[in-house]
């Protein structure tokens, strides 16, 4: 694997919507630029493929609105 990619749902879309759901957070071991704000997960699957690097996803916690840590 070339890296990593850390990406969370966004907390204030509403369902239904036909907005991008996640926001790319961080990027680990990879030279990488992203000019888009918000992203699909069909398009964070086809970043990821085309570098080789791992999808890693940032569970949000509901009650504080914050991500929770994750352990890499």
């Amino acid at each position: 694997m070339a890296g990593k990619i850390f990406y969370r749902e966004r907390t204030k879309i509403g369902t239904g919507k036909k907005a991008p759901r996640f926001k790319l957070v961080a990027v680990n071991d990879i030279d990488l630029k992203i000019y888009a704000k918000h992203l699909r997960k069909q398009e964070l699957d086809q970043i990821a493929e085309a570098i080789g690097a791992e999808l890693v996803e940032l569970k949000v916690d509901s009650k504080k609105g914050g991500a929770e840590e994750v352990e890499v």
